[in-house]
């Protein structure tokens, strides 16, 4: 295997989401006056909102601002309020403004992307990301690593999303490499292991947290050989093992 491209998924690959997104929801609703008894179960519901909610405005069911509406909407239901779409707006606004408050990237992403380009000289790095191509590079702004990018690929601007073989296919030949030169590490196991494996590309599952994959999502992934590894710590060893 000799890989000359390593793709990477954004949020909760390289850029630590979760932790933002549940420190800013806490945060915005006690600025906004309401007691928050138990912040792990708001924090809770708001990630299942988020995925809820997210994954339909992927499927085309709903817009961007559509489903920021609906978890709004759905999150301050909990709390005796009701919004209008105005209000909804205004919310998740501010709501932002704690979010990107937490924004940093996790503690293993830099060493993984030094340590690949001194093992890989001339390695391009590039991410494919489900988003808003101008909401997911303001966040590699922020954490500095747009630099170290030499493309971003986001659904939202391509019209092709993750798992589809369309955008992994697009991102290599953006990087000027063959399918079977590049790698494509992401937390979800589906979306981006087995959808870049099925475009011919490496695919590598970052599980950080121990999760248990779904039987059939199990099955494909272990008869494409696709990788597991806890941190990104391993990558540089699983793609360029040292002599």
């Amino acid at each position: 295997m000799t890989i000359r491209a390593v793709l990477f998924d954004l949020d909760d690959t390289l850029f630590a989401h979760r932790a933002a997104v549940d420190a800013g929801v806490v945060a915005h609703l006690q600025a906004k006056g309401h007691i928050v008894a138990d912040p792990a179960a708001t924090a809770a519901t708001w990630h299942e909102l988020e995925e809820h909610h997210y994954t339909r405005y992927l499927r085309g069911e709903v817009d961007f601002l559509e489903q920021r509406r609906h978890r709004a909407r759905d999150l301050m239901r909990r709390f005796g309020a009701e919004l209008a779409d105005a209000d909804a707006d205004a919310w998740f606004t501010t709501y932002l403004d704690s979010y990107r408050a937490g924004w940093t990237l996790h503690e293993d992403a830099l060493r993984c992307l030094d340590e690949l380009a001194r093992r890989i000289p001339g390695v391009r790095f590039g991410i494919v990301t489900n988003g808003e191509l101008e909401f997911q590079t303001s966040k590699l702004d922020a954490v500095v690593l747009s630099e170290r990018m030499q493309t971003v690929i986001a659904s939202g601007d391509v019209g092709v999303r993750k798992p589809d073989a369309a955008i992994f296919t697009l991102a290599c030949e953006r990087l000027g490499v063959r399918p079977e030169e590049a790698a494509m590490i992401g937390d979800r196991l589906r979306t981006d292991a087995i959808g870049a494996a099925r475009a011919g590309l490496t695919g590598v599952w970052l599980d950080r947290h121990g999760s248990r994959p779904v039987d059939g999502d199990a099955a494909e992934a272990a008869e494409a050989g696709i990788p597991r590894i806890g941190s990104l710590d391993e990558l540089p060893d699983l793609l360029a093992p040292t002599r």
